[in-house]
């Protein structure tokens, strides 16, 4: 399998179509997996977080979500194909996942609007099996009893795939926590995603996502919220990326 190593991270080289074949596979073998959907503010916390670095050894697929990991893997020599982002699986995806009738979970952000979400979608996708949505409460990934009703409505309702929108690191925690309980083929982390598809968050135009500068749309939606992660512990990323590249200087004079 095509992997690129960078930041200690390995990411799959994948892009969607990669990614479909792979949660095809998994579903036909009906195994269970976690597909990890890397971003710049992962790559951050991974530094510091044991139990974080833990989830992301053991997932199932890791792939690049942001335009500056693509940048990054491009000056580093190691190109990855594709940004891959959980808020851009149904646009890319929606077909496929219409056509094959997998069976969708959402579970996540406030009250309402996974439902408003699910509303939008079959709008645009009528055949899609949205076999369920449900907002947990604050708090939830502490709260035994709230996991237990979780787990028991996944294992009742049988999705083939859950997408999980509760934020990093939350989200990824809390699916290694329990994917195995659950017994899902696929468990995936998609962080506002239901926000965007419900229209209650507006996402960045097209040309502030192709040219990496979603975060800043973010930022001016969500400032009190989000200057932290922008602007100061994102910041980190450049010096790291000045020291995979000094590694890979050194790599190769060595070589």
């Amino acid at each position: 399998m095509n992997q690129v190593n960078m930041f200690d991270v390995k990411f799959d080289n994948y892009d969607f179509m990669d990614l479909l074949e792979y949660i095809d596979k998994t579903i036909r073998e009906r195994s269970q997996s976690y597909i990890l959907t890397c971003n710049v503010d992962h790559v951050i916390k991974l530094r510091k977080d044991k139990e974080f670095q833990t989830v992301y050894s053991e997932a199932g697929a890791v792939v690049a979500d942001g335009m500056p990991l693509i940048w990054a893997s491009k000056m580093l020599g190691k190109p990855l194909k594709q940004k891959v982002s959980g808020a851009d699986l149904f646009s890319r995806l929606g077909n496929a996942f219409e056509q094959r009738k997998y069976r969708l979970f959402f579970l996540g952000s406030a009250e309402g609007v996974p439902e408003r979400a699910t509303m939008n979608l079959k709008a645009a996708y009528p055949g899609m099996n949205i076999v369920g949505c449900y907002s947990p409460s604050y708090g939830f990934e502490h709260n035994d009893e709230e996991n237990q009703r979780i787990i028991k409505m996944l294992t009742e309702s049988q999705p083939d795939i859950v997408f999980v929108g509760v934020g990093a690191p939350k989200q990824e925690k809390w699916i290694y926590r329990h994917y195995t309980s659950y017994q899902a083929p696929i468990s995936i982390g998609v962080g506002a995603t239901f926000d965007f598809l419900s229209g209650s968050v507006k996402r960045a135009p097209d040309f502030m996502q192709r040219t990496g500068l979603e975060w800043f749309w973010r930022l001016s939606q969500e400032p009190g919220r989000l200057w932290k992660r922008y602007l100061v512990d994102d910041a980190q990323f450049l010096i790291l990326l000045l020291k995979e590249l000094r590694k890979r200087d050194k790599d190769k004079g060595g070589g």
